[in-house]
């Protein structure tokens, strides 16, 4: 670290700490508040993401399994809680990207 302090060159320039973007000079704040509505969306996607990992792995044992008609009557009612969930949210107007506020 010596070295590197020793040797690199060392040519203090304001330009240099300006914010780099893209060669485009910067124009504004950097700051931008994120909606809130992006965070129902990101929320139900985690949510079926997540329920895919569980998915998968059953399909591919139900293949190989005798289990059977008890496997998939299992599966049934996880996907059935998941779209009652989905149902509920579709509802309560948290799907829809514009609220209609008066």
């Amino acid at each position: 670290m010596v070295a590197r302090k020793l040797l690199a060159p060392h040519d203090p320039n304001p330009a240099k700490l300006t914010t780099y973007e893209s060669g485009v000079d910067p124009v504004g704040s950097g700051w931008a508040q994120t909606k809130v509505r992006y965070l129902a969306y990101a929320f139900l996607y985690l949510v079926f993401a997540i329920d895919t990992v569980y998915l998968f792995p059953w399909a591919l044992v139900l293949r190989d399994s005798r289990l059977g008609v008890a496997s998939l009557a299992e599966m049934a009612i996880f996907i059935a809680v998941l779209l009652v969930g989905l149902a509920h949210a579709a509802r309560r107007g948290v799907l829809s990207w514009v609220n209609d506020v008066d």
